[in-house]
């Protein structure tokens, strides 16, 4: 009987030990990328989402991210930050113009944190070439803290919202106004002479009629010589 009860137990722990040295299962795979979601699950970027959907730039961001290997760096302003732009700031923009900022905000390539440390400036955004002048964002770094550039507004990196290997996303203290879109406007260039053109009839007038003095000097060199001719009169008179 105790010999049965030992072999009975000696397979129960084979049977045991097999099944622990079996590799665990693979977790199941997670759904597709999704920035709305990503941010919605962050909470306080209303703003940004709504933009996102109403330019498109989120299905853009999603399509790339789940259909090629080339990763995403998005900065993200909370509602705060749209909360102190000016008063009319987004409702003064076009269609296209809005679009072009939520692109200003995507860079297409993934960066982490230690990547601010070495990238080369201007970063090129999904708005334009930077190499080109076009949109120019740049970035410097100070200890841990990354700042960032935009020629209209300073900020810098609040903290991280969510990384892997294909998408970061950054919550950054304002919105990136673009140079392209909200810097001084260049002042007008004069209008240049057309070539060939007439002068007015006042300048000819001007210019044909004689001056105040050459009149003066002319009435004065007149009355001289009638002077000069009764006086040599006189004289020749006298002499005879």
């Amino acid at each position: 009987m105790k010999n049965r009860i030992f072999l009975i137990s000696a397979v129960v722990l084979v049977q045991v030990i097999a099944i622990a040295a079996q590799p665990a299962a693979a977790p199941a795979p997670a759904g597709p990328t999704n920035i709305t979601k990503i941010l919605e699950k962050a909470g306080q970027y209303t703003t940004l989402i709504r933009l996102l959907k109403s330019t498109q730039v989120g299905d853009q961001i999603n399509t790339q991210l789940n259909n090629s290997n080339q990763g995403l760096t998005m900065f993200a302003p909370p509602d705060n930050a749209f909360s102190n732009l000016k008063s009319g700031t987004l409702n003064s923009l076009t269609d296209q113009e809005k679009v072009e900022l939520i692109q200003f905000h995507v860079v297409p390539s993934f960066l982490s944190v230690s990547n601010f440390q070495t990238v080369s400036n201007p970063l090129r955004t999904q708005a334009g070439n930077a190499n080109n002048g076009q949109f120019p964002l740049n970035v410097t770094t100070a200890g841990n803290q990354v700042n960032i550039t935009t020629g209209v507004v300073d900020t810098t990196i609040a903290n991280t919202i969510y990384s892997d290997n294909m998408l970061a996303v950054y919550q950054i203290d304002k919105v990136l106004l673009p140079l392209d879109l909200f810097g001084p406007l260049a002042p007008a260039a004069a209008p240049k002479p057309q070539k060939g053109s007439a002068p007015n009839s006042k300048d000819k007038s001007a210019d044909s009629s004689p001056t105040d003095d050459d009149s003066s000097d002319a009435m004065g060199l007149a009355c001289h010589g009638v002077l000069s001719f009764f006086v040599a009169a006189i004289i020749v008179a006298f002499s005879l």
